[in-house]
């Protein structure tokens, strides 16, 4: 045994691998050890947390896979949808031609306006209001009395289902005094359309016209609708949801309609 022990230090000695210059590439860094046992703590120590926090952090580990595959692949009412979207989006902005005066067709504007006045909400009740103190028949009266009906509750119908679904016009467009006097501030459902495609209705089943001026008043519909598209405050789609509105709230109107008794009733009262 003392003869071996010379013999491995003489080994040790002549090894080329134990000088001092390479004792680094021999042993490892404490640092890396060190980083390496942390790091293997953590990942062991990860799993085995507290109680409350364990169950959760599955739950969301599961869950997000999910989420990125419903991301990645929408279905097909997603895709049509988004598709149909950027087509109104698309062509609402396409017709948008008196959007500012900077336009192609921007020198119309003002008179494209004009167009829009006469199916706003203001004019048509101070005019149904004259009328009604004018008129001095019951029949005419009792008419009188549910326009002004339909015409309060399309204000206040539109007013609803515009704070509810706060849709924005394709260009940014401030709205005018008359819009913020009807709550008329944001795009979906156009409150004119709703309010021309009522009114034309109402005419249409309660007033007798020629077969002229039942066209006219059709057509006027139809080009007060779609100027709010020229003018850039609504999309085509807002203009058509608010035909459709406007004929549901004509629809409501005729089953609340109010008789001629209880218009006598309102009218004495006021």
């Amino acid at each position: 045994m003392p003869a071996s022990q010379p013999r491995s230090r003489a080994r040790d000695r002549n090894n080329v691998l134990n000088r001092a210059e390479f004792l680094s590439l021999n042993q490892p860094l404490k640092g890396n050890q060190e980083g390496r046992s942390s790091s293997r703590k953590r990942v062991q120590a990860g799993p085995a947390g507290g109680p409350s926090a364990g169950p959760k952090e599955r739950r969301q580990s599961q869950q997000l896979p999910e989420e990125d595959c419903m991301q990645l692949n929408p279905s097909f009412k997603g895709i049509a949808f988004n598709s149909l979207l950027a087509i109104d989006i698309c062509m609402s902005k396409r017709l948008g031609v008196c959007a500012n005066r900077a336009s192609s067709w921007g020198g119309a504007r003002s008179m494209i306006n004009l167009l829009g006045i006469t199916g706003h909400g203001i004019p048509w009740i101070a005019g149904t209001l004259i009328c009604l103190v004018k008129s001095s028949t019951l029949a005419g009266q009792e008419v009188l009395m549910n326009l002004l009906l339909a015409l309060l509750l399309d204000i206040m119908i539109v007013a609803g289902l515009q704070k509810l679904a706060k849709r924005k016009g394709p260009y940014d467009i401030n709205p005018g005094l008359l819009d913020y006097l009807t709550m008329d501030t944001y795009a979906f459902p156009a409150g004119h359309a709703s309010r021309v495609a009522m009114l034309s209705k109402f005419f249409l089943n309660h007033l007798v016209l020629a077969i002229p001026l039942r066209i006219l008043l059709v057509l006027w519909a139809l080009c007060v609708g779609f100027s709010r598209v020229m003018i850039g405050r609504h999309h085509i789609t807002d203009v058509l949801s608010g035909f459709v509105f406007g004929y549901l709230q004509f629809r409501l109107v005729e089953l609340i309609w109010m008789s001629s008794n209880t218009c006598q009733m309102l009218i004495s009262i006021w």
